[in-house]
């Protein structure tokens, strides 16, 4: 197992090269030299504190915090937008080449009053606040016909892209569907095919037989780093149950996933020092939602390698830390 290898993800049919003898050790990735600057509850230059409101460009939606006493939660659209609203989807032809308008809807969900707050120091119904926002945006945005994907994501720290220190994630609506999406609904469509029944199902229970990668579990939800992960300390979050659409999910759900989300971020801030990460919830596209063959699932990824000149040209990550040893640091107490 020390040895170098090669592993396959079954969900993208991408290699990923296993280098542990490039000498990087689960806990080499702790990042000691990095120290926290104190954060206040307020700061008077953050567009996204109370009080400087004037510089939002207008709410979208806004939710109360669990005492009622302020307001948590607030949806605004993006200030340098992605994509924006105005405009058509046609597509028209350039010489050979093909193009189309930058339509779609590009928001900003401030997670917190607390300037200082991230999800790791939040309690869990603030959590349960955050994750009930993500749900009625995704509703609200799929229910426009042109919308064709809808994608959150959390970008945290400077190695991740946030340009803000204040506690937010990003909700982006789109016209179209990526072929890096397409690839995955494909790749899950042969399987189907091929063995009647959902691949990434069949990854679930296998995981949670095989124990090794999992690092959380809970009624509805089920963490772990995949066998094939790109990445040190990549990891899936899962509903149990079959469901291809983040849209579907019920209030209790909601609750779990807020639960075992929170769970493991702190994991990651405590064991390696408040890492950059990304995470996206990567659910399927429109008129797909209730095929047999795709299922929802977080995923989140850690800041913690660059991808260098062999990755770039080949296509091929190389991880230098194995998932089993990965999951065996972030769970041991």
């Amino acid at each position: 197992m020390n040895k170098s290898h090669i592993r396959l993800n079954k969900t993208t049919r991408e290699w990923v090269i296993y280098a542990p003898n490039r000498g990087q050790r689960p806990q080499d990735f702790q990042q000691e030299n990095i120290v926290q600057e104190q954060v206040e509850s307020h700061s008077p230059n953050c567009p996204f504190c109370t009080g400087n409101e004037e510089r939002l460009g207008g709410i979208l939606l806004e939710k109360q915090n669990p005492e009622n006493t302020n307001w948590q939660v607030r949806v605004i659209p993006n200030k340098f937008p992605a994509l924006t609203p105005e405009g058509n989807t046609d597509r028209k032809l350039e010489g050979i080449y093909l193009t189309m308008p930058g339509y779609g809807r590009h928001e900003v969900i401030i997670e917190n009053a607390d300037h200082s707050k991230d999800i790791p120091t939040m309690s869990i119904q603030e959590v349960e606040i955050i994750i009930d926002t993500y749900h009625q945006r995704y509703i609200e945005l799929m229910e426009i016909d042109e919308s064709m994907m809808v994608i959150i994501f959390r970008n945290h720290g400077k190695k991740a892209g946030a340009s803000l220190r204040h506690p937010h994630s990003q909700i982006i609506a789109t016209s179209i569907v990526p072929q890096h999406r397409r690839w995955q609904e494909e790749e899950a469509q042969r399987y189907y095919d091929e063995f009647g029944r959902c691949l990434y199902c069949e990854i679930l229970a296998f995981e949670k037989q095989n124990k090794t990668r999992v690092i959380e579990e809970n009624s509805s939800f089920l963490a772990f780093i995949p066998f094939a992960a790109k990445a040190p300390f990549e990891i899936w979050i899962m509903p149990k149950e079959h469901q291809g659409d983040f849209g579907s999910i019920s209030d209790q759900e909601k609750s779990d996933f807020a639960l075992i989300l929170k769970n493991i971020l702190t994991k990651l801030s405590e064991k390696l020092n408040d890492p950059d990460y990304n995470y996206v919830i990567n659910t399927a596209a429109r008129y797909k939602a209730e095929e047999p063959q795709v299922h929802w699932y977080c995923l989140i990824e850690p800041r913690l390698t660059t991808p260098a000149g062999f990755e770039i040209a080949s296509g091929i990550r190389i991880n230098p830390s194995l998932p089993e040893l990965d999951a065996e640091f972030l769970t041991a107490t």
